[in-house]
Formats: C-alpha cells, structure tokens, sequence
C-alpha cells in the first residue's frame, strides 16, 4: 500500500490522486518544476514553491517553504484538532489518518486532502527485528469511514441476498449519527474504504452515483462481510447512543 495519498483541490478521480511511497516527498506551489512530482496551486496568493510533503511511513512530514505565511493542518473528523506550521518551519509530523492542508492566499482560503491510509503493527511482544507487520485491513473503529461501511452491510448481516442501500437511505441511517452528513460526504467515504482496503479500479468510468459507485459497494460489503471486517456487533456503532459515548 502506497504510505501517502495526496488528493488535489477540486478533484473528483481517483486519477487524480498522487501517491508517494515511504521517502518520497512532494512539492507545491504556484509553479511546477521542470523535473519531479509536483503539486500545482494555480493562485496568485500562493508562492512559487510553497511547501513540500515527505511521506514518513505511518505518518507524514510537512515543511512550510514560505517566508510570511502559517499553514494549518485540519483534522476533518476531529473536534476542531489542527496543528500550526509556520514559516520555514521543516519536517513538521503530522499524525493525522485524514488532513486538509489550509494555504492562505490573497483574501481565499485554499485546501487540499492528505490521507495517510497505512497502519503499522507490532506481530509479537518484545524486541522488534525488522520491519513491522503491515495490517492487511487497517481499519480504525473510531472513524466515519467505519460507520459508512457497517451501514453499508447491515442490510446484508441479517439477509445475505438483500439489495445494498441507495446513497440517499445511507444518509438517513448515518444522519442520528452524523447530522452534516450528505450523499457526497458517503460517497468521499466509500472512495476512501476502496484505498483502504485496496479494491482494485473499476474497468468503467461512469459518473458518480451510477453504476461503478454501486459496483464499488458490492465489492466493499463483500470484501467486508468474507473476512468479518464488519460484523454483528457492529451494528451497535449506528445507535445515537454509542455516538454519545464515543
């Protein structure tokens, strides 16, 4: 699994995405570089070479090459969690699994996502040798793009034949849960699982919400439903009441 996935403003592909490997490091700016991945952000408001991403594993690393402005690093399913990178600042951490990148430029606010889907764990107690064990499903519990899965499948837990969930009858099971939630906030989350769990692309390219949307659900519930990534007690996640203790 690549370490870091960058996901442009306005992008709607995952052809869009950049994809970086432990190591690898991208830069951004108004201007591209002759030679080497780059980030463009056609603004007036942004520098010429604004900043850099280094993928770092688990994690990645964020170093603002501006001379005047602080760069926030949002965590958009957090409280209000971001963390400040000022000017100059190199190889700043950033622990977020889900982080928008938010450049001040002129009188706008510009965006664009980070997602750092690779999970790490320890395969026995004691001295490490080695690399640690990649997580073949690394899905955290906690986070939305779990409750989108396990509304996905609950229809499926009780009746293995039953019709998946339309868009729409997704945001009304999340909606007690999740009230900003809309059809394009499940349908980020979905494109989200399919990195996760590393469905392969769809041979189409229908428009969103058509065919290869629906198709991209069959095979997250399948995927889910054969290894028990989703299982019956699960379902306890979309009561408002284990929101409320979470």
């Amino acid at each position: 699994m690549h370490s870091i996935i960058v996901v442009p403003m306005y992008s709607t592909r995952p052809d869009d995405h950049i994809q970086l490997d432990p190591g690898d490091s991208l830069l951004f700016g108004r201007t591209a570089r002759a030679r080497g991945p780059h980030l463009v952000i056609a603004h007036e408001g942004v520098s010429r070479e604004a900043g850099e991403i280094t993928a770092a594993g688990a994690y990645w690393r964020l170093s603002n090459l501006s001379s005047a402005q602080t760069y926030v690093v949002e965590n958009p399913e957090g409280a209000g969690e971001h963390l400040k990178v000022p000017p100059g600042r190199l190889d700043a951490p950033v622990p977020f699994e889900f982080s928008r990148v938010v450049l001040p430029a002129g009188s706008e606010l510009l965006t664009f996502d980070v997602w750092a889907p690779r999970h790490d764990y320890l395969d026995r107690p004691g001295p490490r040798d080695g690399a640690p064990t990649a997580s073949a499903f690394p899905l955290d519990r906690g986070k939305r793009y779990f409750q989108v899965l396990v509304a996905l499948c609950a229809a499926r837990l009780r009746e293995p034949h039953a019709p998946l969930p339309t868009a729409e009858e997704l945001v009304e099971r999340l909606r007690p849960l999740w009230p900003s939630v809309s059809r394009a906030s499940v349908a980020w989350n979905i494109d989200y699982l399919a990195v996760k769990l590393r469905l392969k692309p769809a041979p189409d390219t229908t428009p969103a919400g058509g065919p290869r949307l629906n198709g991209k659900k069959e095979r997250l519930v399948s995927l889910a439903l054969r290894f028990d990534l989703v299982r019956e007690d699960d379902l306890a996640l979309l009561s408002e009441k284990a929101e409320a203790g979470r």
